[in-house]
């Protein structure tokens, strides 16, 4: 930094995970034992595999962050004046590129603390320096941990009135039970009448979908971002896996409106996990599941949130690509 350039300060929480937690070694585990096993979505996003997803935000084929941000650009003044609230805290924020637009439309109105909730502590403070050197009026604090630590520190810290968005289609990226959890944990979070603003990616053909999630020809961003989640078992854990022992693919499973990612194993393997305590055998043609991708109809979105105490006050769609965001309140207790 030079001596003309303005010191940035970005304030970052490490977050400690609650009593009653499992802990994230737990977590791995438990999914590994699945069939097929998987591998939980926030192990992926280490610096590395933060910046091999925003990769993937710019391929040609992959439509959702292209979409997303034209929503914004199109609706994020009418989107800031609903949500009115002078907090915003955001479940995987990442880059927050696309948020910008939306917390642009809200320091217009007032002055506004934002809260990313992240796992990738370099992202946290390289977009929250962003954010606060480009914007008068914003303050930053990011909540570095998993999902459940951040709602847990909203709880323990209440403050002006607060919304959650969980954007970038996200919310597809767990299975029914793990949303179900989620939900419970935001409504939780929030005051009768605070805002809760959800993206969906809703269902489309198989031949969009998978076009989608795979590499287009001279790319390799979605291949190398999912053979990163065994290089984080390796890391992490002490496992012993040769990433070219598995081919990284996507494909639409219609039965469950679901994107895969997985990596498919070229011949029978068994791998040594010590620091899970357990051994992974993964026969050829078999696979490690390292992403979900549910694809929502919009009506049946809208009722099961609202299931968990929430009530739809608009929504926004591009129904050429069949994708929107979802406002919802606070129900009162």
């Amino acid at each position: 930094m030079t001596p003309s350039e303005p010191a940035v300060r970005v304030g970052v929480v490490p977050l400690d995970d609650r009593d009653g937690t499992v802990a994230e070694e737990e977590v791995v585990r438990a999914c590994l034992l699945q069939t097929p096993p998987r591998l939980p979505p926030w192990l992926g996003y280490d610096p590395v595999g933060s910046e091999l997803f925003e990769q993937i935000t710019e391929l040609p084929t992959y439509y959702l962050t292209r979409v997303e941000r034209g929503l914004l650009e199109r609706y994020s003044s009418d989107l800031a004046e609903q949500l009115g609230c002078g907090r915003l805290a955001e479940l995987g924020s990442g880059s927050a590129k696309k948020t910008a637009l939306l917390l642009e439309s809200c320091v217009r109105l007032r002055a506004t603390t934002y809260l990313p909730i992240d796992v990738d502590r370099s992202m946290l403070e390289s977009s929250g320096a962003m954010l606060s050197a480009q914007m008068d009026g914003l303050e930053v604090t990011g909540l570095w941990g998993r999902y459940e630590a951040g709602l847990e520190w909203l709880r323990t810290y209440p403050g002006d009135p607060l919304a959650v968005a969980f954007l970038g289609s996200s919310f597809g990226n767990t299975t029914r039970e793990e949303r179900d959890g989620l939900l419970d944990e935001i409504a939780r979070s929030l005051r009768p009448g605070e805002r809760f603003l959800l993206s969906a990616d809703l269902d489309k053909s198989r031949e969009a979908l998978e076009a989608c999630y795979n590499d287009p020809p001279g790319y390799s961003a979605f291949a190398d971002f999912r053979l990163n989640y065994l290089t984080q078992l390796n890391r992490r854990y002490g496992a012993g896996f040769v990433l070219d022992d598995f081919v990284p693919e996507a494909h639409y499973n219609a039965a469950t409106s679901t994107v895969e990612g997985i990596l498919r194993a070229r011949d029978d393997r068994t791998v040594p996990i010590p620091g899970l305590g357990l051994t992974l055998h993964v026969p050829r043609g078999h696979f490690v599941n390292v992403g979900y991708s549910v694809k929502f109809n919009g009506e049946r979105l809208v009722r099961d949130v609202g299931a968990h105490g929430f009530s739809l006050r608009s929504q926004w769609r591009d129904h050429e690509t069949q994708y929107g965001f979802f406002l919802f309140s606070r129900d009162e207790l």
